[in-house]
């Protein structure tokens, strides 16, 4: 019996209530092993790396370590890491690598984690969904959410599990109060409840041909995700920029046939509200996501996401991904596209032949 076109996709979506409360569990389970391995080998700088999805998901985290733990961190795409490690390492740096893969075979991770060892023999961490996985088994500690795992190519419940991870490591860490994780399950169910009705409506709008998918600081990497899932789930025109990069030539791109959302952040919401209002004055049709309404009004923008998490803003990256994952999931159907098997893509990159 044939599964209708999607409901792999919508079932991943919409049972990220639960499962991001397993994602807290799953961290739980190794939550002390990772302080001593930046001790004992006195590490000054963390290294994120994925491919595709979780290499967006790998800048959200170096974003979040960077500004929450105060070290040193970056993120590359693994294959840059494989096949450009003097761009990447130095000789004075100890690094610790931590690579996120939701199925833990990704050949350029696997080779990333490779030349890392070969490097600076220092630690690795793994975040993936699959524990007897080459990731999972390789790594000196490896946090793993079978419970989040996908029938779909494109990733959703996945890679917001896999970044839940990554937040509650940095509230470890860092000593912050982790007790707003434990909410996220009912911040996921209130968004999809409120917001899913708005998420269809602009899914479906066929007068939309382009989107754009703003986001700065912490919330860049989320932007970029949102691109990718719409882009690679309904094969539409979708991009991602820093919000007031905007300006600096992609705006040329705007007209009434374009969607731009803008991801508003805590510090800065000021000036990224301002850019929707000149996209708007445009003619393009805009969406605020952000976590108050900052006063903004219908001059602003056309639609606003009030998100309403009562969460510091370490914790609140996560939340702005359901809505926008359900309206790639629409927009896929309003296309004519399948979003649980996007054109051209399989489950797993895996190379037939070393990379080196």
């Amino acid at each position: 019996m044939s599964v209708e076109a999607g409901a792999h996709s919508y079932a991943e979506i919409t049972s990220q209530p639960e499962v991001w409360k397993k994602a807290l569990n799953a961290f739980h389970r190794r939550a002390e092993a990772v302080e001593p391995l930046l001790s004992d080998h006195q590490i000054d700088q963390i290294i994120f790396t994925g491919c595709g999805s979780t290499y967006y998901l790998a800048q959200v985290g170096a974003a979040l370590f960077q500004q929450y733990l105060k070290i040193n961190a970056r993120a590359y795409p693994a294959s840059e890491i494989a096949l450009f490690p003097d761009l990447v390492f130095t000789p004075h740096n100890k690094p610790l690598l931590i690579t996120v893969s939701r199925s833990g075979e990704t050949t350029e991770t696997l080779e990333a984690v490779r030349v890392f060892r070969d490097r600076t023999g220092n630690p690795a961490v793994t975040i993936t969904c699959y524990g007897e996985s080459s990731l999972a088994t390789q790594a000196d500690v490896a946090f793993v959410i079978p419970e989040a795992q996908e029938q779909s190519v494109a990733q959703t419940r996945s890679f917001a599990s896999m970044l839940i991870v990554l937040e509650a490591l940095v509230a470890h860490l860092g000593k912050h109060d982790p007790g707003g994780l434990a909410r996220l399950g009912d911040v996921a169910a209130s968004v999809l409840d409120r917001y899913a009705g708005l998420a269809r409506q602009l899914g479906e709008d066929k007068r939309i041909e382009r989107f754009f998918f703003l986001g700065s600081g912490l919330l860049y990497g989320i932007a970029c995700e949102a691109m990718l899932k719409m882009k690679e789930m309904s094969l539409s025109y979708s991009e991602a920029f820093h919000v007031l990069e905007f300006r600096h030539g992609p705006m040329s791109m705007v007209d009434e046939r374009a969607l731009v959302v803008g991801l508003l952040s805590d510090e800065a919401h000021a000036q990224e509200a301002a850019v929707l209002r000149d996209m708007r004055a445009r003619g393009a049709k805009t969406l605020a996501l952000a976590e108050q309404d900052y006063g903004l009004s219908l001059s602003d923008t056309h639609h606003f996401m009030h998100l309403n998490t009562g969460l510091p803003a370490w914790a609140r990256p996560v939340a702005y991904l359901p809505a926008l994952q359900l309206m790639a999931y629409h927009r896929a159907l309003a296309n004519g596209q399948n979003p649980d098997q996007p054109a051209n893509l399989d489950f797993v990159i895996s190379l037939d032949r070393s990379m080196t």
